[in-house]
C-alpha cells in the first residue's frame, strides 16, 4: 500500500476514536441523580449496584444507614474526575442528627460505564462513610441535656429534677397474685392524697397472663414511695427502679397548666421524625409541651460505628455536647397556687380557680380541680358566667347613668322581654320594689333582665370589653377571654344582662375583670414573662370613680348580707364579690354551673365548679377556703 494512503487511513482511524470519546455522555447527570435519590433514601428506578453487581435495594440501604435511615440529609455531588470508563466524585453529606445539630463530612462515590456505554453508580458502605465496611452500620446515641426549669414570679424554680421509684411486677415470680395485688392496692390507697386514684383492677389478669416482660405498675415520687416501702418492698415479684424526672413541687401543683415531663410517645416521634429516640424525655401537655424546645435544650449526640462485639470499642465519627435548656419565667406565686389547689382538693366536679394580683396583673394561681385531667379549664373554659356577669351590667348602668346604687329596680317573680321566654329568679323568689344594691346582693335575675334593654344591641358587649371580656389576649399560652353577643335582640339583651344566652367566659376572664374593677382600669393579666408575649392587649379605659365606688359597695354587700354571706367572717381583709349560678342546658334549668368572682386586698380571683349547682353550695365555700389559706 502506498505510504500516503496508509497515513490517511491512520489519521481517519484516530479521528473516529476522538469523535467517539467526545460524544460519550459525561457522568454528571447520573451522579447528580444518585445524590438526589440517596437524599430521599430510595433509589427507585435508578440503577445502583454494589461491588458484586447486585442491585442496591431500599432495604439494603437502610441496613447500612442504621440510625440515619429516615433522616433527610442535604447531599452535594462534586464535579466528577473521569479516567477512561471510570469516574469518581466527592460527595458531601449534611445529616440532621439532633435538635439544631448537623453532621457534615465528605466521602467518594464511584461510577463505571456498563456494557451499553452508560454510566452506572457502584455503591458500597464506604460511599456512605469512608470508615464503613461491609458488616458495619451507623449508630446514633443521644445524651439528654439538663432541662430548663419553669420559674415562679420571684425567679425561683417551680420544677426541679427529682427521684422517682417505678414499681414493677415480674409475673412469673409472683406467688400469690390476688394477695399481692390486694396489698399493693391498699398501700396505694393509703397515699391517695399524694397520688390520686390508681386503678389496679386489670393487674391480676395481666400478671396471670404471664410473659417474661415486667409490668410497670406506677411511678412514685420518693417521699410517697418511702411511706409505703415497708409494706410493699418485700413482696415476691415486685421490683423497684430508680430514675430522675423533672417535676413540680407536688403532683397537683398547677398540674394542667404546667403539664409534665415523660417518655416520648409514638405520636410525638412520628410527628418529629429523627428528632427523638425511644426513652427521650419530652414535655407532655401544658407549658412543658408548648415550650419544650426552649426547656429541653439540645441533647448531646454521638455518631459511631459500633464494635463487632462488646470487647471492641465503638468508632466515634462525630460528637456534640448537650446544651442545657433555658428557663421559662412565669408570674405564679407558690403560696397562692398551693392555696388554690388545696381549696379545690375535695371537689368531685371539674373546677378551677384563677387568682390575679390587682396592682400589676400578675397571675398568681392557675388551678384546676383534681378531676379535670389535663384540661386547663381555668384558662380555656368557655361557659356562661351566670349572675357574676351582673357586675358588668351594673358597671354599665352606673357608668352611663342608667341607674344608681339606690335606684329602685323592681324584682318581680317573672319578667318576659319582647320576643323572649319568661325569666325567673332562683326558687322563684320575689323582692318587689327594691334598690339596685339589694337586687345585686340577692342576685335578682328579673331586675337585671329589665336593665338589659338600656344597652341596645351592642352595648353590653362594649361594657364587657372595658374589663377585658371579649378582648384578644396574648398570655403566652392559650386563653379564652370571653364573648358577649352583638346585634342582640331584646330577648338576648335581657338574657345577657344576667350572664345567660350566648355570653361565655373563662375563669381567667372573670378574674381579670375582677382585677380591673378593683384597680379602676383593666389591664391584661400576665402569666408568661420570659419569653414575653408579643402582642398583649392594650389597657382598658379609666373607669369613673363614682361608678367604681358604687359597684364595690354592692360587691361588698353580696358578702355581708347577700348570696355569699357564708364567708363574711373569713379572717383577713374584707372580701368583695359576686356569686353566679349559670344555667347551661335549655332543657333542664336545674343543670347549673357554680361561680364566684371577687377580690380581697391585692388579689382578685374567680372560682368555677362545673355542674356545681347553686353558687352558695359549691363556689362560695371554695372561695372562702382559698381566702383563708391565702391569709
Amino acid at each position: 500500500m502506498p505510504r500516503r494512503r496508509m497515513a490517511c487511513l491512520i489519521g481517519l482511524t484516530m479521528l473516529t476514536a476522538g469523535l467517539n470519546a467526545c460524544s460519550s455522555t459525561p457522568p454528571d447527570g447520573t451522579l447528580r441523580a444518585f445524590g438526589e435519590a440517596l437524599a430521599r433514601g430510595d433509589f427507585g428506578n435508578l440503577k445502583v449496584t454494589d461491588s458484586a453487581g447486585r442491585p442496591v435495594t431500599k432495604e439494603m440501604l437502610g441496613k447500612i444507614e442504621g440510625d440515619l435511615a429516615g433522616r433527610k440529609p442535604t447531599i452535594k455531588v462534586g464535579n466528577p474526575v473521569v479516567k477512561g470508563d471510570s469516574a469518581t466524585a466527592t460527595i458531601t453529606y449534611a445529616w440532621p442528627v439532633g435538635t439544631g445539630v448537623t453532621w457534615e463530612y465528605k466521602s467518594v462515590v464511584k461510577a463505571r460505564k456498563d456494557s451499553d456505554d452508560k454510566w452506572q453508580v457502584y455503591f458500597d458502605p464506604a460511599t456512605l462513610h469512608p470508615d464503613l465496611t461491609a458488616d458495619g452500620k451507623i449508630a446514633i446515641k443521644h445524651t439528654a441535656a439538663d432541662r430548663g426549669n419553669i420559674l415562679d414570679g420571684a425567679g425561683a424554680p417551680i420544677t426541679s429534677r427529682q427521684k422517682i421509684i417505678t414499681v414493677r411486677v415480674q409475673p412469673k415470680e409472683v406467688n400469690d397474685v390476688d394477695g399481692t395485688v390486694r396489698v399493693l392496692d391498699a398501700a396505694l390507697k393509703s397515699i391517695k392524697g399524694d397520688i390520686g386514684d390508681v386503678d389496679l383492677s386489670q393487674l391480676p389478669q395481666e400478671i396471670k397472663a404471664g410473659g417474661t416482660a415486667a409490668i410497670d405498675v406506677i411511678s412514685l415520687r420518693e417521699p410517697a414511695y418511702n411511706r409505703i416501702r415497708g409494706t410493699i418492698h418485700d413482696l415476691a415479684g415486685l421490683y423497684f427502679g430508680e430514675s430522675f424526672r423533672t417535676l413540680a413541687p407536688t403532683p397537683t401543683f398547677a398540674k394542667a397548666l404546667l403539664g409534665r415531663v415523660g417518655d416520648v410517645t409514638k405520636e410525638v416521634m412520628d410527628s418529629n421524625p429523627g428528632k427523638y429516640q425511644i426513652g427521650d424525655q419530652v414535655g407532655l401537655g401544658g407549658l412543658q409541651q408548648q415550650y419544650d424546645d426552649l426547656l429541653a435544650g439540645s441533647p448531646g449526640v454521638s455518631v459511631a460505628i459500633p464494635g463487632k462485639d462488646p470487647s471492641v470499642a465503638d468508632k466515634v465519627l462525630f460528637a456534640a455536647d448537650p446544651k442545657p435548656g433555658a428557663a421559662l419565667k412565669t408570674t405564679l406565686d407558690p403560696k397562692a397556687q398551693n392555696a388554690a389547689d388545696a381549696a379545690l382538693a375535695g371537689q368531685p366536679n371539674r373546677s378551677a380557680i384563677v387568682a390575679v394580683r390587682i396592682s400589676d396583673g400578675a397571675m398568681l394561681a392557675v388551678a384546676n380541680g383534681p378531676n379535670g385531667g389535663d384540661l386547663n379549664l381555668a384558662l380555656t373554659g368557655q361557659v356562661p358566667p351566670g349572675s357574676t356577669f351582673k357586675t358588668v351590667t351594673a358597671l354599665g348602668v352606673l357608668e352611663n347613668g342608667g341607674a344608681g346604687v339606690n335606684t329602685v329596680v323592681p324584682c318581680p317573680k317573672e319578667y318576659t322581654a319582647p320576643g323572649g321566654a319568661p325569666i325567673h329568679n332562683a326558687h322563684d323568689f320575689v323582692l318587689g320594689d327594691v334598690p339596685l344594691h339589694v337586687d345585686f346582693a340577692q342576685s335578682c335575675n328579673t331586675a337585671f333582665a329589665q336593665l338589659g334593654a338600656k344597652f341596645g344591641a351592642d352595648g353590653l358587649a362594649a361594657v364587657a370589653k372595658t374589663v377585658g371580656i371579649g378582648v384578644p389576649w396574648d398570655l403566652g399560652t392559650p386563653v379564652y377571654s370571653g364573648s358577649v353577643a352583638t346585634g342582640a335582640d331584646p330577648a338576648e339583651q335581657a338574657a345577657a344582662a344576667f350572664g345567660q344566652g350566648r355570653t361565655q367566659v373563662s375563669p381567667a376572664a372573670l378574674a381579670g375583670a375582677a382585677a380591673g374593677i378593683a384597680r379602676g382600669q383593666w389591664q391584661q393579666p400576665k402569666l408568661i414573662i420570659d419569653p414575653a408575649p408579643k402582642q398583649p392587649a392594650q389597657p382598658g379605659p379609666q373607669l369613673k370613680p363614682d361608678s367604681l365606688a358604687g359597684l364595690k359597695q354592692m360587691m361588698r354587700e353580696v358578702v355581708t348580707d347577700g348570696t355569699a354571706s357564708s364567708i363574711k367572717n373569713t379572717p383577713g381583709a374584707p372580701i368583695y364579690g359576686k356569686t353566679g349560678t349559670a344555667e347551661y342546658d335549655n332543657n333542664d334549668p336545674n343543670k347549673t354551673h357554680s361561680w364566684f368572682m371577687g377580690f380581697r386586698g391585692d388579689v382578685a380571683f374567680a372560682v368555677f365548679v362545673e355542674n356545681g349547682g347553686l353558687s352558695s353550695d359549691a363556689a362560695v365555700p371554695i372561695a372562702g377556703r382559698f381566702c383563708a389559706a391565702l391569709g
